[in-house]
């Protein structure tokens, strides 16, 4: 048997020891690394809480007439009280930049994609994109319903309806075409989509419309913006049996039916402060993002389905049926208390209104689609928007009982 020296064995048994301490590194390194890696997996998609229906405000905080001219000092029983600016319902609109190409609603509690994609897609392109998307370490960003994405609209001044210093437009530029698509599907049949169109917001003319699905490039794509969190505007509709209808989300309540008769906007907004219903007397007509927030697109007049036929909103509700430019049986359109403008720099002389019927054209079609936001003339001979005027719209009260 071959011996070795003392001095041999040693060196022998430190050699042995490096070996063993430099594979316990090794594999404690390679622990480690699986744990910070199973972390980063873990906080990379950090749950979001999200405030199911905090009530946003519109923004609006100037008052105006039929004619355009703003207005200053109304009080209770003076022409024209009643609308967005004297109420300033909901909470002010806060943004957090959190400088990593995201943004934060302090409200909803909803994390947005800051800067879009430049490019146009087709509705389920824009599906793919946003569930493909990784940004700022996330990877569960994904399509916003309509109500989410008319949630940080700002009608404060129009043209863009969007708060630019938080979230920038996809063109860059203040453009009719800066649409964006929903994860809202159409379930009736449009003139431009046929049975295959899709909801979407107008960040810069503020309208909600049904998109044809299909289309693509520069003339008929649209653009998407990324959403994450789970899911906001959810309503919670409670029937009170007194005609009154309460959504426990949104801490509003409505009343069951309308006021089944067409009225100018001053005469709506004079109609609602006049009223008292079911032992209220506070009732008020509902800004745009209140009356829009009860809007269901899982219904249309124009339905293919035989179950979804009816008017844009839940069956609890009952909308005044109506026999529209075309011929047919549909429902009509709803003033909100906000103003609008028809292009930047010019009076609001416009009201928005909310379309639980067919949101029509002026042959009478369904072009824009049920639960499209739009906005004409105040009153009868004001002037002409896009398409024909219907200033003569239902009214559906709302009042706070928060």
């Amino acid at each position: 048997m071959k011996r070795f020296s003392n001095s041999k064995k040693i060196a022998i048994l430190v050699f042995g020891l490096f070996l063993t301490i430099t594979a316990f590194v090794s594999c404690s390194n390679d622990d480690n690394t699986d744990i910070v890696d199973d972390s980063d997996s873990e906080t990379t998609n950090t749950e979001l809480t999200i405030n199911n229906y905090a009530q946003i405000a519109t923004g609006q905080v100037t008052l105006y007439d039929d004619e355009g001219n703003v207005l200053s000092g109304l009080s209770e029983g003076d022409a024209f009280y009643g609308q967005d600016a004297n109420y300033l319902n909901g909470a002010t609109m806060s943004y957090t930049d959190n400088g990593d190409g995201t943004v934060t609603d302090n409200n909803s509690g909803l994390m947005w994609q800051q800067i879009p994609s430049s490019s146009d897609f087709t509705w389920q392109e824009a599906v793919d994109y946003c569930e493909s998307l990784e940004l700022d370490g996330y990877t569960d960003w994904r399509m916003p319903s309509c109500k989410e994405l008319y949630s940080i609209s700002n009608f404060g001044s129009g043209w863009p309806y969007l708060n630019i210093t938080y979230f920038n437009l996809a063109s860059g530029q203040v453009s009719k075409d800066e649409q964006y698509w929903s994860s809202n599907y159409y379930v009736g049949v449009t003139v431009e989509g046929g049975s295959n169109a899709a909801m979407g917001v107008n960040h810069v003319t503020g309208h909600i419309k049904a998109y044809a699905a299909a289309s693509s490039g520069p003339v008929g794509g649209k653009y998407v913006r990324a959403v994450r969190g789970g899911d906001y505007g959810i309503n919670e509709f409670v029937n009170n049996g007194d005609g009154t209808i309460t959504d426990n989300a949104t801490g509003l309540m409505w009343t069951q039916a309308d006021n089944s008769e067409g009225l100018d906007w001053e005469h709506a907004l004079a109609y609602a402060e006049n009223r008292t219903f079911a032992g209220h007397s506070d009732w008020r007509l509902p800004n745009v993002k209140e009356l829009q927030g009860i809007v269901d697109y899982n219904y249309s007049p124009s339905a293919t389905d035989a179950s979804k036929v009816g008017p844009a909103i839940d069956p609890l509700f009952s909308c005044t049926p109506i026999i529209n430019e075309a011929g047919n049986d549909d429902y009509g359109y709803y003033w909100t208390s906000t103003s609008a403008n028809f292009t930047s720099g010019e009076p609001y002389y416009y009201a928005w209104y909310v379309a639980f019927g067919m949101a029509v054209d002026g042959n009478g079609d369904d072009f824009h689609g049920a639960g499209a936001v739009r906005f004409d003339t105040k009153v009868e001979g004001g002037p002409l928007g896009e398409g024909g005027e219907r200033y003569y719209n239902y009214v559906r009260l709302v009042r706070d009982i928060n």
